[in-house]
């Protein structure tokens, strides 16, 4: 293993330069190219083929089969003249991931290419491999892929991929997508709705998403000498290097020279994808970084942000790297998120969450504002819930990332508009000279200020003109938590539009009924609303004493899938069925568990067979060490006292893997899966997993550096 380590550092300093270069001058000759647009679309198809795909897109109509094969015809075309020779539904089953099934265009009985309606609408892929929480059962193989028009059709590599939801034999939702599309629906509705109490002009609101997406680089021999990285996805082993990212000089540093080769190739690849990425950047952690792209209709962000996380990850094996998305896969520097930044955007060009001059739209604006904070309120539990998983364990609550704790951040000016808003009934909110700050530098113009600052330790903050969920993991599928929050703030507008038009209906002035419902709804959820340090221990107990729940484990948080609140909220408003949360629960726990399984194998492997080993081996070296010195009557001491602390931390890996081994073994026999999740959570993962790494890790201190097996943090973190 010690071979592997400075074999892997050897090839790491003769790793080639590879140059990229962009396509054309301008990002905009080639954006998109790889996808069939809706300008394609446009391009190619009848008029009135045209007509009834646009609208099927916007307002969610089926289509017919004569429009489904004009449509199929025409992208089997398209593709074929970029060199596609094969078709696949691209779809997003409960693993978390994608998936995909290639078919060939070439009919070999006809001997020519073909592509019909049917195969573009409905595909079936075998449902039985794919997590379904005891929806299906495994020797029933059928499921069904079925085509989602409001995302585009896109060429990767020589296939051409098909959005699709995946359903099983009987109906039930088996993917991330299906539900997204339904909470999209039924916030468009009730978020309509309401801004038309403001603007009889809006007919429609769309959900848009920008995600921020963290990563780490590692070189890929490096990687590949590193078995918990393979297995795992983080390192379960790993002493802290003497420089971390205590110097702050890699934020927004100057990009090292091969991640920015790296990020030019996958940028080039993403716009032809038609991915709008904008921002890239150095992050805190040293080989960490960040892409964002601009915003998008969610459903659009949610399949661009799996799709790019596939091509960052075939990107980056050319230039012989590795990405890493897992949520802390090194201990000691910051760990990756996916801030999910969220608002609601009008067909009139409103963003409802943006402040006016306007005192019509600037109490539109409150409107939606205090009903989001209120649905954050009234779900809390459920939104915890959506972005709980093994890896985001290792995250939520450092020093990096928003505590367990979900509250809401809206800044001063905003808690002060609420308070006045409570108080009085009466708001004015100011832009103008005001929000300016001088710079006190000639030369620098004037900066206009957001309406508030920015709180990193909120899970859930107000951003300016838009909500940012900073709780979400770099490794999820953005659809879960999207879901949750779209359907929550839904069901909330619902009901603030009741109430109104109850109000409005006993004779009290429409505006007058609105403020009535807001001043309440202010009142009503004030414990969810925290400007102070999410990281203080100080919150942790004023938390408590707002009866706010803290779940630090995801087998505790999932729990709120089940409440009945929760399962009535999803069925009222048909996201999901019962049968349907309880299979989501199901699987989140079956995850859990063959995560906590993996790394615990895997800590047992390397302790054992590699790190023991290496450990008494040296200890070997200095017995004969200390034997000499004794017998040349120099003083041995030292040097036995360092035989003494190898073999303590010997003796405590072996005692621990043992016993946590054992645990694995009674654990396993237990048939209820929460039941089982806990145990691995509290009696495998808390109760060994650290012990056994500092133990290995005070180790890595003691023994020779050239006999060590494993590729330590300082060259993981810092060889380029």
């Amino acid at each position: 293993m010690a071979h592997l380590r400075f074999k892997a550092l050897d090839q790491l300093a003769t790793r080639p330069k590879i140059n990229v270069e962009l396509p054309s001058a301008k990002i905009s000759d080639f954006f998109g190219e790889s996808v069939f647009t809706i300008e394609e679309m446009r391009a190619t198809l009848a008029p009135a083929v045209f007509k009834k795909v646009s609208q099927a897109i916007r307002n969610g109509e089926k289509i017919d089969e004569v429009t489904a094969d004009a449509v199929a015809s025409a992208a089997k075309s398209w593709a074929i003249t970029k060199g596609a020779t094969h078709f696949t539904h691209w779809f997003q089953p409960l693993t978390g991931g994608t998936a995909e099934k290639h078919d060939s265009f070439f009919d070999g009985t006809s001997g020519i290419e073909k592509f019909k309606g049917s195969e573009l609408v409905q595909q079936e892929p075998d449902a039985s491999s794919f997590p379904s929480g005891g929806i299906r059962s495994t020797f029933e193989a059928r499921g069904y892929t079925a085509w989602d028009p409001s995302s585009p059709m896109f060429l990767y590599g020589k296939t051409l991929c098909i959005p699709t939801i995946f359903v099983s034999y009987t109906g039930e939702t088996l993917d991330t997508k299906a539900s997204l599309l339904k909470a999209i629906k039924v916030v468009d509705k009730a978020a309509t709705k309401v801004a038309q109490l403001f603007d009889r002009e809006i007919t429609k609101v769309t959900a848009s998403l920008g995600i921020e997406q963290e990563y780490f680089l590692v070189d890929e021999a490096l990687y590949m000498a590193r078995p918990d990285l393979v297995m795992a996805g983080r390192s379960v082993f790993g002493h802290a290097p003497a420089r971390g990212q205590q110097l702050e000089d890699h934020y927004f540093g100057s990009i090292p020279a091969r991640a920015y080769d790296f990020m030019k190739e996958f940028e080039v690849e993403a716009w032809k994808l038609g991915i709008p990425l904008r921002t890239r950047h150095n992050e805190v952690a040293p080989s960490q970084f960040e892409v964002a792209p601009m915003f998008e209709e969610v459903n659009v962000a949610n399949d661009h942000n799996q799709l790019l996380m596939d091509v960052m990850g075939r990107v980056a094996e050319k230039h012989n790297l590795r990405v890493l998305f897992h949520e802390k896969p090194f201990a000691g520097v910051n760990g990756s998120g996916k801030h999910n930044n969220w608002s609601l955007i009008t067909d009139t060009g409103v963003n409802l969450f943006a402040p006016s001059s306007s005192a019509r739209d600037n109490l539109m604006f409150l409107t939606f504002f205090v009903t989001t904070v209120k649905a954050v309120h009234e779900h809390a539990d459920l939104l915890r819930a959506s972005i709980a998983t093994a890896a985001n364990d290792f995250r939520l609550g450092a020093n990096e990332a928003p505590p367990a704790i979900m509250s809401t951040f809206l800044g001063s000016q905003m808690s002060a508009v609420l308070d006045e808003l409570e108080s009085k009934g009466n708001v004015k909110i100011e832009k103008g000279d005001n929000m300016y700050m001088k710079l006190g530098i000639d030369h620098i113009p004037e900066i206009i200020l957001d309406n508030t600052d920015r709180n990193r330790t909120s899970p859930f903050a107000f951003t300016g003109n838009k909500f940012e969920f900073r709780a979400v993991g770099s490794s999820d599928n953005c659809a879960t938590a999207m879901t949750a929050l779209n359907v929550i703030v839904a069901d909330q507008l619902e009901k603030l539009h009741e109430e109104v038009s109850q109000d409005i209906e006993k004779g009290t002035e429409k505006r007058l009924a609105i403020v009535n419902v807001l001043r309440r709804y202010i009142k009503e959820s004030k414990t969810i609303r925290f400007e102070g340090d999410g990281y203080s221990d100080e919150w942790v107990k004023e938390a408590a004493k707002r009866g706010l729940s803290n779940h630090k484990n995801m087998p505790a948080a999932v729990k709120a899938y089940l409440t009945k609140k929760s399962i009535e909220l999803f069925e009222r408003h048909g996201i999901y069925n019962h049968k349907e949360v309880e299979a989501r629960q199901e699987i989140k726990l079956e995850s859990y568990i063959k995560r906590v399984q993996i790394e615990s194998r895997v800590m047992g492997d390397l302790a054992i067979n590699h790190i023991i080993p290496t450990a008494i081996a040296y200890q070997s070296k200095l017995i004969d060490n200390a034997n000499g010195l004794k017998g040349l009557g120099i003083d041995n001491k030292a040097v036995v006292k360092t035989i003494q602390e190898i073999s303590g931390h010997i003796e405590t890996i072996k005692t621990n893997v043992h016993n946590m081994i054992e645990e694995r073994k009674r654990i396993n026999k237990m048939t209820d899966a929460h039941e089982k999740a806990t145990a691995y959570c509290e009696d495998v993962k808390e109760k060994y997993f650290e012990i056994i790494r500092e133990a290995v890790d005070d180790l890595e201190l003691l023994v020779n550096d050239e006999d060590w097996p494993l590729v330590k943090y300082r060259e993981l973190l810092f060889l380029r």
